[in-house]
């Protein structure tokens, strides 16, 4: 054996990875288990927010309860949402995770459409995840000797996991869920890998297995632990690679049959890259057009992205659940920012080089950190986005871990225990207060999209949301000071929206809910007007685009007393929507007005047949008739109007 090696593992069967010089508080595991649950405990009473519509709540399958259930594992886990193929696969490759929408179906069967189950969930889950970093740390790290030195930095990195504010997206958000399944049923897996490696059961392989398959059925990037797992095995127990790699690869089966199912779910046609900007951030507009960034703009934006992770890390503010274009802009190499990353991540490279010879926790903490962010880091392939604070919820451990480290090696070393306690409740402090109070962000999506507005000044997408949720609060608003403001407040949003992204046709339709609301039909109509050039089979916009001509045409008519702009609005409404039976009322008013009863009476006949039961229709169609000297048809349509309503005369006469 080399002086200084440490001796394998092998020889020492069923090490108690704890004992009793760790006594200054009982069941560390559970006081993790307490912090990570304890600091989310203000989501209970929280609303669904962003993406939980797409998998709960406006999904067919997860609101059929235990019914859906098929569908949900037999479909893309966007199809329940979209109820279209194509739309199901907006994102490259399209997305199969089935496990935990099936867990929202359950839910929802329980409590309906109701949140509060979710989060609750969330929040016991997630505890549990911590609670299970650290017994995957202690048999990491403690599997040898367990001295109070090594079990403050098992505790101090699970604790900084625990409280960490960048996983408020996963946590606060029920969908998020999946982040915290796949982990957690990673890090089960591993734990069992570990168990079976140390203790030789073969039932340890099993659970590992059905661990792992849990994992990968909530999320894709669960496959990030086939490296990670033999990695830790070569790092903490000495192992040979070619031994580690056959340790774990019993991992391959429920990977083999996780991917043999999406194949068969989703196919092997990954769908090229978008060349929509809210699904490709990597695109830039020339001459009207979107062109792709070149290599170069390419590889620069996105290694600042991976800087911008390592800031949110190390200093978790602000923080924004949006990341898309152009909050995140397109970068050169002569950006020093870039070039700041790219140092950063060149040490984070050396060190996980430098650790396969000296099997150290940093150089495992590197190599831990890179391997999970591969997935999700746009280098791999394309994930949608620039970046998203919830990529880093797998990744966080490997800082965490080196933090800790750090901690120990320069706190508690050099300046002793008091120094370091008093340096860690600082640290946990503060990451709790920012926890806590970036919960309170994630209520409702009114306040997460105007709170993160302020902070993605220049991302298409949340502005566009921020005026979406501020045009929906205005509709329901009954003092009319205060719901022009939140309108003008909501269009300089929309506004910047198209400014940055002018081919984003649902800012352009929500600009034309805004005006519609403020009654400045003309503008509103230009609004959807422009969301049909850019998407001509756009059916919101063309709804609501006749719907907005025929109040014009109302206007025009009722208020302005100009006939021939009503007649205008009116026909282009009635184009659009043929069958709107106020649209068809008002055309035969304007005619009759004019006195073309002719032409009246053609759309009076139209309305009726669609509105059988409208009164004041069929009181205007004997007037029609009586105007042409019909008497008989006169008489008919008014018994017809008296049938439906005997006080219509009364009525009318009083308008």
């Amino acid at each position: 054996m080399k002086k200084g090696r440490t001796p394998s593992v092998e020889s020492k069967k069923n090490i108690p990875i704890q004992n009793s010089s760790f006594v200054w508080f009982k069941w560390p595991e559970w006081v993790v288990f307490f912090v990570g649950s304890v600091i989310y405990l203000n989501t209970i009473g929280h609303d669904f927010t962003q993406d939980d519509a797409i998998v709960i709540y406006d999904n067919m399958y997860t609101t059929q309860g235990l019914s859906g259930l098929k569908g949900l594992f037999t479909k893309d886990t966007f199809f329940g949402f979209f109820k279209e193929e194509g739309k199901a696969k907006l994102v490259s490759g399209g997305r199969y995770r089935p496990f935990t929408p099936a867990m929202f179906a359950m839910e929802y069967q329980l409590v309906g459409k109701n949140p509060w189950l979710g989060h609750l969930m969330n929040i016991l889950f997630y505890g549990l995840l911590c609670l299970m970093v650290y017994k995957i740390l202690m048999r990491l790290i403690c599997h040898r000797d367990d001295d109070e030195r090594k079990k403050f930095l098992v505790l101090v990195a699970a604790l900084i996991f625990a409280a960490h504010p960048i996983h408020t997206e996963a946590v606060a958000n029920i969908k998020g869920r999946d982040e915290i399944m796949s982990m957690l049923g990673s890090i089960l897996a591993m734990f069992y890998i570990f168990k079976y490696y140390d203790d030789g059961r073969k039932k340890y392989l099993f659970l590992a297995g059905i661990s792992f398959f849990i994992a990968l059925l909530s999320k894709e990037n669960t496959i990030t632990f086939l490296a990670v797992i033999p990695l830790a095995l070569y790092y903490f127990r000495d192992a040979k690679f070619i031994v580690a790699l056959k340790k774990s690869a019993t991992l391959l089966v429920p990977t083999f049959i996780f991917l043999f199912i999406r194949s068969l779910i989703l196919g092997n046609d990954f769908g090229g890259t978008p060349m929509e900007l809210m699904n490709n951030p990597y695109l830039k507009l020339v001459n009207g057009s979107y062109i792709p960034f070149d290599m170069g703009e390419k590889l620069a934006t996105i290694i600042y992205t991976l800087g911008k992770y390592i800031q949110l890390l190390v200093f978790p503010h602000p923080l924004t659940h949006d990341y898309y274009p152009r909050h995140i802009g397109m970068k050169s190499f002569s950006d020093a920012y870039v070039l700041f990353s790219l140092a950063a991540y060149i040490l984070i490279a050396l060190l996980a080089v430098k650790g396969l010879r000296k099997r150290t926790i940093p150089g495992f903490a590197s190599a831990y950190y890179l391997a999970t962010l591969s997935i999700v880091s746009n280098l791999v392939f394309p994930i949608g986005t620039n970046m998203s604070e919830r990529f880093m919820f797998m990744p966080s451990l490997g800082f965490a871990l080196m933090l800790s480290y750090l901690l120990v090696n320069l706190v508690y070393d050099k300046l002793g225990k008091n120094a370091f306690l008093i340096t860690i409740g600082t640290i946990m402090s503060l990451y709790a207060i920012k926890t806590v109070t970036r919960n309170n962000v994630w209520k409702s999506d009114f306040s997460l999209f105007t709170t993160d507005v302020k902070t993605s000044g220049n991302s298409a997408k949340v502005l566009n949301a921020a005026g979406g949720a501020l045009t929906t609060e205005a509709f329901a608003e009954k003092d009319e000071v205060k719901k022009r403001e939140m309108l003008n407040q909501a269009l300089i949003y929309l506004n910047k929206a198209v400014d940055v992204h002018p081919q984003y046709k649902n800012a352009y339709l929500i600009m034309g809910n805004a005006y519609y609301y403020l009654q400045e039909f003309e503008k509103g109509a230009a609004a959807y007007q422009k969301a049909l050039e850019l998407d001509p089979n756009f059916k919101d916009a063309s709804t609501n685009l006749a719907v907005t001509l025929r109040d014009a045409g109302r206007k025009a008519g009722e208020k302005e007393n100009n006939l021939v702009k009503a007649e205008s609005y009116l026909t282009r409404s009635y184009q659009l929507s043929p069958n709107d039976s106020e649209t068809l009322r008002l055309l035969g008013v304007m005619y009759g007005i004019k006195n073309d009863h002719l032409n009246a009476i053609k759309y009076f006949e139209k309305a009726a047949l669609i509105d059988t039961l409208n009164a004041g229709l069929f009181l205007n169609l004997s007037m029609a008739y009586r105007n042409i000297g019909n008497i008989t048809n006169g008489e008919m349509y008014l018994k017809k109007a008296l049938s439906i309503d005997p006080e219509i005369i009364n009525k009318q006469s009083a308008q």
